[in-house]
């Protein structure tokens, strides 16, 4: 009975216990949840934040969702000498051919004016057969490529049809860090799809684009970094601020899955609409130089160079007769201003460059030995002078459709050949159309003889009718191919 009754009073004690020990922890608890803390997905869940914050996101999807159409590319089928099993076919002595189908992708393009023309990336559309152009309303379109920039990765397109919803632009300049976007696109081949997310950096460089001056490829990447979801299909989709305007073209993630992991980036509009500019305008982008080499200003170097402030971009530098040095600019002054716009790093820097044209005046801001000056320099172009590149030299060499680079010596010896310009990548045009394969090496072009690929153009520039064109393949295999102009 004892057992029993000191049972019943340790039971009653803990009971007792355990009532205070909740009446005194109840407002600790009660005081989290007020703060959000039983309840996070609250406060990762955007479009509940946007809601309560008094941001309405629907119409800047309603003006910019009908404006953004779904890119779809064919490529060129290649040959294949290889059979597939038919158990038929083989049992009564024939052999069935492989059949292939044509290589298709997808992505997204952005209107911008109401008479067709839309702003893609140029990996979109890179080497495409043939591109079809869906609008969200179902309407389908062959579009034509008016011009490309694989140093931007952009591409302007044009579809004939007029009265067409376009997005007008925004200033990517003025776009803020934490400031709300949305990203329009369609990822997976998911049409017309918006995911909204802030800015989380600008001019972020992420190394993604072919970067070989000789080759005249002269990257630029001076991104928008957002984290608002963006996969594969939304390339050259729109970015677009609450208002509704355009402010960036995204075009790729930062991924080790292939899909979005939170970063994803954009071309910033300032950017891209310039390059548009000067596709409508001369059918080729006009690239500006500074002529100057240059690097990021940090504390070390800073230290080093015993230079007090470290905002700006460091000369390490300069082209002889470039821009830069004609200005006056020397080696170890820091670049802060191009124009009116703070410049902190080289994205930053590139990016205000590649804004002008050849022949452009601007006034760079820099420090020399910790005192400000302002030099006023005239941008030149990659040859060293101010001249723009004629819409009419370019047409001859796009519609070849191929990529070239030069023959090195090593193989000239080898296939004993005095000259010639190798096809390094084949894209709808009229060597693909003419039987030429990749590799092949260009030696003469109606008999001239080519070494560069300004060769190739000069050789067909005026030309009208039939086309020899002689070389040989790396092989040793000699070949002719005709075919007109």
């Amino acid at each position: 009975m004892k057992k029993i009754i000191g049972a019943f009073v340790i039971a009653s004690i803990g009971g007792f216990t355990a009532l205070g020990i909740d009446h005194f922890m109840e407002p600790k608890v009660q005081s989290n949840y007020q703060l959000g803390y039983q309840t996070p997905v609250k406060y990762v869940n955007m479009p509940g934040s946007v809601l309560e914050s008094g941001i309405d996101f629907t119409t800047a999807a309603d003006l910019s969702i009908h404006a953004v159409v779904n890119v779809k590319t064919t490529y060129p089928l290649e040959t294949s000498n290889q059979y597939m099993y038919d158990p038929f076919r083989d049992f009564f002595g024939q052999r069935a051919p492989q059949q292939q189908q044509a290589p298709m992708s997808t992505g997204s393009g952005v209107i911008i004016s109401q008479d067709g023309y839309i702003v893609t990336n140029n990996h979109v559309v890179d080497n495409a057969e043939k591109i079809e152009v869906t609008l969200n309303d179902k309407r389908s379109y062959t579009a034509e490529v008016i011009g490309k920039d694989p140093s931007t990765d952009l591409a302007l397109l044009k579809i004939k049809e007029n009265n067409l919803p376009f997005i007008n632009y925004g200033n990517s300049d003025d776009v803020k860090v934490g400031e709300w976007v949305l990203a329009v696109g369609n990822p997976f081949n998911l049409t017309s799809t918006v995911t909204a997310g802030i800015i989380s950096a600008k001019a972020r460089n992420i190394n993604i684009l072919a970067n070989d001056p000789s080759k005249g490829q002269n990257a630029v990447e001076s991104y928008l970094q957002t984290d608002a979801a963006v996969n594969p299909g939304n390339s050259g989709g729109a970015l677009v601020n609450t208002k509704g305007e355009l402010v960036g073209i995204n075009s790729a993630i930062a991924s080790n899955t292939g899909s979005y992991t939170g970063y994803s980036f954009a071309i910033p509009v300032n950017l891209a609409r310039k390059v548009v500019a000067d596709l409508l305008e001369f059918g080729e982008v006009q690239r500006a130089f500074i002529g100057v080499s240059i690097r990021d200003l940090d504390y070390k170097l800073a230290k080093e160079k015993s230079i007090n402030d470290i905002r700006g971009v460091y000369v390490n530098g300069l082209a002889q007769g470039g821009s830069g040095e004609e200005a006056g600019i020397k080696e170890g002054d820091v670049i802060t201003k191009v124009g009116e716009t703070n410049v902190n790093n080289v994205p930053e820097l590139q990016e205000q460059i590649s804004r002008y044209r050849p022949g452009d005046k601007v006034n760079v801001t820099l420090k020399r030995n910790n005192q400000e000056k302002i030099l006023n320099v005239v941008l030149k172009n990659k040859n060293g002078n101010t001249d723009v590149v004629e819409k009419a030299k370019t047409e001859v060499v796009s519609a070849l459709g191929a990529s070239f680079e030069s023959v090195s010596e090593a193989d000239m010896k080898k296939l004993n050949i005095a000259n010639g310009v190798k096809v390094l990548k084949l894209g709808a045009g009229k060597l693909l159309g003419s039987g030429i394969k990749e590799g092949f090496i260009i030696t003469s072009v109606d008999k001239k003889k080519v070494t560069s690929a300004e060769d190739i153009r000069s050789a067909l520039e005026n030309k009208n009718g039939g086309v020899l064109i002689e070389g040989i393949y790396p092989n040793g295999m000699r070949a002719y191919y005709g075919f007109g102009l």
